[in-house]
């Protein structure tokens, strides 16, 4: 059965197995079928296709496919030999070939030699209907490709689809990949395709680059979308995050005549070495450090200073959440800004994050040091200030300049901290003698997740090395 371009495969299609994909890359060996699968062993041996056009995450959301339907009931196999076919559905070398089938995405030199029923089916057309074939032919050499087209009741079909059979990390990657390949952004500014999506932070990216062309129709479910991302993040990320800060902010108030429980004992002892009594073997403290207690007269001053340049979408969304986290601190006293090649201070919206992210305008250009000389003639108290700068360092402004504004706040006491990205996808392409050049004046940069921000922000705040990961 085929379809015609542009038309979605809905869950009542059933892929034939003469379907023709491209034959499957050999670079990731760990994914061919083992030796032992069934066969006949007079066969050759079969060649792996996979999607056309598709990298390793089509292939994870294939995986996906079949590890969430290994707990329900294994649909019938119809295996191509005999053999095959006098054993049990529900045999491990069939739920092998299942599985295999789903990743690899059928046709008849897929070598599993079964084709899907029931529920599978319905899996490998909502994969089909976004990844399409290998070599973009239908029957009768008619041009094929991917099915999802611009239809929004199609589309809206496939996204109850996808939520129905995939578990939600799988339904968001489906949907980054159908909006980044087949150009569904224009879709997300109909009501009805908000409410049918998985919201997720790159949902929230997208959302806000397309924030100047929503129609007012569409503003305030866009809005409910975002809010409901935003609270989410809050509810994961804020309690750790106040408790992390509190302690570090306990630390680095260092006072001389601490109670018992409150004595800093490392720093004590380092400080009376001097008094060891060697036929006593013990030290006498004379002077003891001890932690004070975070109140309103011990502030830390917090700058978030954000490239808000496209690349940057997840990283301006959690840097929100953050802001608006460390806000509702009172002892600490924050700043958001944000900038391309103009900057905006959003600090009067930091109670409210979701005001946060639509007075941000993602995409332009990037002038970091305009962006810092803002910032440096915000602080007031160098000393006690943490100033962190969230770009991929692709400076359209002054370079010397912006060095110097660095190496100028570094030396006034300044605690400088350059993040090429916050979020979970690791560290974007980035300029690399930018960060180099950082990295000589103390500042070094480098790619931070949101789970290890509160404990950068802590080692910032007591001013002691920051948890800088390892390199992938």
């Amino acid at each position: 059965m085929t379809t015609e371009p542009n038309d979605l495969t809905t869950t009542e299609t059933t892929e034939t197995t003469d379907r023709a994909r491209s034959p499957r890359p050999q670079t990731n060996p760990a994914r061919r079928p083992s030796k032992g699968r069934a066969s006949d062993p007079t066969a050759k041996s079969p060649t792996y296709p996979v999607r056309h056009a598709a990298d390793d995450r089509t292939t994870d959301a294939a995986e996906g496919a079949a590890a969430a339907s290994a707990s329900a009931p294994a649909p019938a196999l119809v295996p191509v030999n005999a053999r095959a076919a006098a054993s049990s559905s529900t045999a491990p070398s069939d739920e092998r070939l299942r599985r295999w089938r789903l990743v690899l995405g059928g046709e008849a030199a897929d070598g599993t030699g079964c084709v899907l029923g029931g529920q599978d089916a319905a899996m490998d057309g909502a994969l089909t209907a976004l990844y399409g074939r290998g070599d973009g032919k239908g029957q009768a050499g008619k041009d094929r490709s991917a099915g999802l087209g611009a239809s929004a009741p199609s589309v809206a079909r496939w996204l109850g689809d996808i939520r129905t059979y995939f578990p939600s990390s799988v339904v968001q990657v489906m949907q980054r990949d159908a909006i980044d390949r087949l150009g569904l952004s224009t879709l997300l500014l109909e009501p009805e395709m908000l409410e049918a999506v998985e919201a997720d932070v790159h949902l929230v990216g997208t959302l806000l680059s397309l924030n100047k062309a929503m129609p007012e129709t569409t503003k305030e479910t866009a809005r409910a979308v975002v809010r409901k991302v935003v609270e989410d993040l809050e509810k994961r990320l804020a309690t750790r995050t106040r408790a992390t800060l509190t302690g570090a902010l306990d630390r680095s108030a260092r006072i001389s005549r601490p109670r018992h429980h409150d004595i800093d004992w490392n720093r004590t002892i380092s400080a009376n070495l001097k008094h060891y009594l060697p036929e006593y073997r013990t030290i006498v403290p004379e002077r003891l450090i001890g932690y004070g207690r975070a109140s309103r007269s011990v502030k830390k001053e917090v700058v978030l200073c954000i490239d808000q340049s496209g690349s940057m979408a997840a990283s301006v969304v959690y840097a929100s959440v953050f802001g608006a986290v460390l806000a509702s601190m009172r002892s600490i006293d924050t700043r958001l800004v944000v900038f391309d090649t103009a900057v905006v201070d959003l600090t009067d919206q930091l109670d409210d994050p979701v005001d946060v992210l639509f007075g941000t305008q993602l995409g332009g250009g990037t002038d970091i040091n305009r962006a810092l000389a803002y910032c440096q003639s915000q602080i007031t108290r160098p000393a006690e200030t943490v100033m962190v700068l969230i770009s991929d360092l692709y400076e359209g402004g002054i370079r010397n300049e912006m060095l110097k504004r660095v190496a100028a706040m570094k030396a006034s006491g300044v605690q400088f901290v350059t993040l090429l990205a916050l979020s979970d996808e690791g560290a974007p392409a980035y300029d690399r003698e930018h960060a180099a050049a950082l990295a000589a004046l103390g500042a070094p940069a480098f790619a931070c997740t949101p789970d290890l921000f509160p404990e950068v922000m802590a080692a910032a705040i007591e001013k002691r090395p920051l948890p800088i990961p390892d390199p992938a």
